[in-house]
């Protein structure tokens, strides 16, 4: 497959260079969308973009629908897909992307896709259109759950990530995980889930939210 690249912002999935942003050209039988304001912009070029072409949009945590559902008919982007490349706060993206298919698709739209990040070396999981797609809906409670029970005092920092290691097979603790790569960056997610799904289970631990709120006092 053909693509090229229209940038709308910086790229939380590729922000440096990639063999898959390489590997575009200056038009094609795809268009990616990438950028914090991917999907703006595909909304802006909607009318004028041949029904043919396969659009790929760059996601947050939002839904694809938030671009393309209506309340008739899904016919008009079957070959309009979203994705984004995993990556935990402040770490580098990892090679797992994640397509969001909507309602209604071209398989072979999606077959061609897939192809396309797999052949600059990514892996790719296809899933359904829900905020945060596959990992973050997994991982958030979870990361959740572990801060509350370390603010309730259940045992030291140490001890609940040496357990989980040792216990689940984890090469790194969650909470290690989490200092790492960002409390901060970890309530914005997880509040984005929480206001989207309304489960308790998203709503930012007490530890990450005052990361967050610390750091909007000092920016």
């Amino acid at each position: 497959m053909n693509y090229s690249i229209k940038w709308a912002g910086a790229s939380q999935s590729f922000p440096d260079g990639h063999p898959f942003v390489e590997g575009a050209g200056v038009d094609g039988t795809a268009r990616v969308y990438l950028g914090d304001g991917a999907g703006k912009q595909y909304v802006a070029d909607r009318s004028a973009l041949d029904a043919a072409t396969i659009v790929a949009i760059e996601l947050k945590d939002e839904c694809l629908g938030v671009y393309t559902d209506n309340a008739r008919s899904t016919s008009d982007v079957r070959r309009v897909f979203g994705f984004a490349r995993f990556r935990l706060g402040k770490a580098a993206p990892t090679q797992l992307v994640e397509i969001v298919t909507p309602r209604e698709f071209d398989e072979t739209a999606l077959i061609e896709l897939k192809a396309s990040f797999e052949k600059a070396g990514l892996v790719v999981a296809v899933c359904n259109d829900f905020p945060g797609r596959i990992v973050n809906r997994l991982v958030r409670p979870y990361y959740n759950a572990v801060l509350r029970r370390y603010d309730e005092k259940l045992a030291t920092a140490e001890d609940l990530d040496t357990t989980l290691k040792l216990g689940l097979g984890y090469p790194e603790g969650p909470l290690e995980l989490l200092n790492r790569t960002g409390l901060a960056e970890h309530a914005q997610t997880s509040q984005a889930l929480y206001e989207a799904l309304g489960d308790p289970a998203y709503k930012p631990a007490r530890l990450a939210m005052n990361a967050y709120l610390a750091r909007k006092i000092h920016d």
